[in-house]
């Protein structure tokens, strides 16, 4: 089983529009294919997710609060939206966006960001410890529409409106992930807190499973489908399996990309000091947590810091085809990871673009072809970058 191997590949990018280059890294035995990437959008800052329409818009969101949109005649314009109650601060803000499985008719949009005051946000997860700070601010994901010509989002509703906030907001978590079947899955942060990741009657530190009206989904009680998580930044499906994995940044060490199954306790118990938040623990601790499922990969030391995640999906990416993929910030690059049949361990992995864009964060699938996009996090000039597999 392969565990801990340092990282090493090949990459050539294209790159076209604003950019133009090739990079290499150390040759591998299976090398990746070329890569080439285009900018999309420009001249952001901390575009924290993005999604690509049926029509073919790409819709992106700033931490701080401004919806961009590049629309299918090529034009980048900025959206009008009600975020007067938006809480942006630290590692919160407005952050994961993903379209209705039924977009095309419902033209329903969710985010998941931080709110100021009000709903239930320290409800559920508690004060102080449990919850993260004694203040009304919380973190929420809320439903839009948008207009078929792309001018405005309109608020209709929040699906959950308790997960909690860390004062200053640590470990926002808060990526969604629109399953086909209608559901949501969103990845939360443990506010930074000793007893929250473990904790069933808080929200922070899992990944939670509803139905697209907030309530909890079939087989997730409290709607909690696992636990044991420290920052859940990254949802995906692994094309053809239906498996559901995700990345969660590590302490100093140990990111981790984990395969999710129902009711799972991923094993990160930060309170073995009390009223301490302990970040020298394992991130997977099977003595401290009987039956923690072990990381399907983690980076080792030093962390890498991995916000996002997506699959390699087409004939394109030859050999590399249903690999996984997944951002780093630290980094500054993409780790590809070969994973095995039954998707519990990974047999091959390689690096791509290292320091070539910067702080990568956002992973999306993009059309048919195998394409994805990414948004680089370097505070200032961030872009949206439309990445397919060429030929070597």
């Amino acid at each position: 089983m392969n565990k801990l191997v340092s990282s090493s590949g090949v990459i050539a990018a294209s790159v076209f529009l604003t950019l133009a280059g090739t990079t290499t890294a150390t040759a591998q035995d299976d090398p990746l294919p070329n890569l080439n990437v285009t900018t999309v959008l420009e001249g952001l800052a901390k575009p924290w997710d993005a999604v690509v329409a049926p029509d073919g818009t790409v819709l992106t969101g700033e931490r701080s609060g401004r919806f961009v949109i590049r629309d299918v005649d090529g034009t980048t314009r900025e959206l009008d939206a009600d975020l007067d109650d938006l809480y942006a601060s630290g590692e919160t803000g407005l952050m994961g966006i993903e379209l209705a499985t039924d977009f095309r008719t419902s033209r329903t949009i969710y985010t998941c960001q931080g709110v100021q005051g009000g709903g239930a946000g320290t409800g559920s997860g508690g004060t102080g410890s449990a919850g993260g700070g004694g203040s009304d601010n919380h973190i929420a994901v809320v439903s839009w529409t948008v207009d078929p010509e792309w001018t405005a989002l309109t608020r209709t509703g929040t699906l959950i409106d308790d997960i909690p906030f860390a004062d200053g907001g640590r470990h926002g978590g808060c990526r969604i992930l629109a399953h086909p079947d209608g559901t949501l899955y969103v990845g939360t942060g443990d506010t930074a807190s000793p007893s929250v990741p473990q904790s069933r009657n808080s929200l922070g530190g899992k990944v939670l499973h509803i139905d697209a009206d907030g309530s909890a989904a079939a087989g997730s009680p409290d709607r909690i489908f696992t636990l044991g998580h420290r920052n859940v930044q990254g949802l995906a499906i692994r094309p053809g399996t239906g498996q559901i994995y995700e990345v969660e940044q590590g302490t100093s060490r140990d990111d981790e990309l984990n395969l999710l199954e129902p009711g799972g306790n991923y094993g990160y118990r930060p309170d073995r000091l009390p009223f301490i938040y302990d970040e020298s623990v394992p991130m997977t601790d099977p003595t401290r947590v009987p039956g923690a499922i072990e990381a399907v990969w983690s980076s080792g030391s030093p962390a890498i810091a991995t916000p996002g995640l997506t699959f390699a999906d087409g004939a394109g990416w030859g050999s590399w085809n249903g690999a996984a993929v997944i951002s780093s910030q630290q980094g500054e690059k993409l780790l590809f990871l070969k994973l095995s049949d039954d998707g519990t361990e990974y047999v091959d992995e390689a690096d791509a673009l290292v320091g070539t864009y910067g702080r990568l964060r956002s992973l999306t699938s993009f059309g048919d072809d195998g394409a994805f996009l990414v948004t680089t996090d370097n505070g200032s000039n961030d872009k949206v970058l439309l990445v397919t597999p060429g030929v070597n």
